[in-house]
């Protein structure tokens, strides 16, 4: 018994420790003259549910985040959870308002993941709207030298690809990159785009030794599971998540978010 309490609680206390910051780099040939690059902080499944991840964590953790200043702030979706064990369901704008408290020059970009959709995700919307965030539903935007495309969530079978791009076509030229819940949608891109920023698969969320990975929930296994991937001349960056699913539970998967770097070769 005494065993079983000490995994439990030490599953409990890698879910709740503080984010991991990781760091990249995205080398851009055709990046403009005379801009510098960007820095990108990339977040995914915050998931807010007691016990885990109330409302009081996410704001320790926005202001965590607001001490890199990063340029850009990329969230990949799935703001709320309604896990099996959860003690506490918070409404939609107590889960959103702590993201009001974000702060990046080039503002703060959401798309909807999974278990948005499963929420409320009309007043998602129009909650994270109230404090200037920009939503993405098969959307573009242009923010500094970037043409941002934010693909609705395709595990739940809201994404359209081809709108995504139409809508990126009509921004004009400049290095393209997307945001999505799933990596899922990675092989059936049209064209190729500079960086693809993802979630979802919580980096297997509980990862044990010899077994691994109890599910990444990706129709590509552990093809897009995790970090930084090389895919057809794209970068696909795909992070841990902040909250949990299932279970208030996380091994082997720390908690993270991405700090990377995008612009010029650093070497010219």
């Amino acid at each position: 018994m005494l065993m079983l309490v000490g995994f439990l609680a030490r599953g409990y206390w890698n879910a709740t420790r503080p984010p991991l910051i990781r760091t990249a780099r995205i080398d851009v040939a055709d990046w403009p003259d005379g801009v510098p690059p960007l820095s990108i902080l990339h977040v995914s499944d915050i998931h807010v549910a007691g016990p885990d991840m109330p409302p009081e964590r996410l704001r320790q953790i926005v202001a965590q985040f607001n001490a890199l200043k990063p340029d850009l702030i990329l969230i990949a979706g799935d703001l709320v959870s309604e896990k099996r064990l959860a003690t506490h369901t918070y409404t939609s704008s107590e889960i959103v308002a702590p993201l009001g408290g974000l702060r990046a020059r080039f503002g703060v970009i959401v798309v909807p993941g999974n278990h948005d959709h499963w929420f409320e995700p009309q007043a998602l919307r129009a909650d994270i709207e109230k404090y200037g965030i920009t939503v993405l539903q098969n959307e573009a935007v242009r923010r500094g030298a970037l043409i941002i495309g934010g693909v609705d969530d395709d595990y739940s079978g809201y994404d359209d690809v081809p709108a995504t791009f139409r809508a990126m076509d009509a921004l004009g030229n400049g290095p393209r990159i997307l945001l999505t819940h799933s990596p899922d949608i990675v092989p059936t891109l049209p064209q190729k785009v500079k960086a693809v920023f993802a979630g979802h698969t919580h980096c297997g969320q509980l990862v044990f030794p010899v077994v691994g990975a109890l599910a990444y929930m990706s129709r590509y296994g552990n093809r897009f599971a995790c970090g930084v991937i090389d895919y057809a001349g794209s970068k696909i960056v795909v992070g841990a998540g902040l909250g949990t699913s299932l279970v208030p539970l996380r091994y082997g998967a720390e908690p993270d978010a991405w700090l990377v770097t995008i612009g010029g070769s650093a070497r010219s």
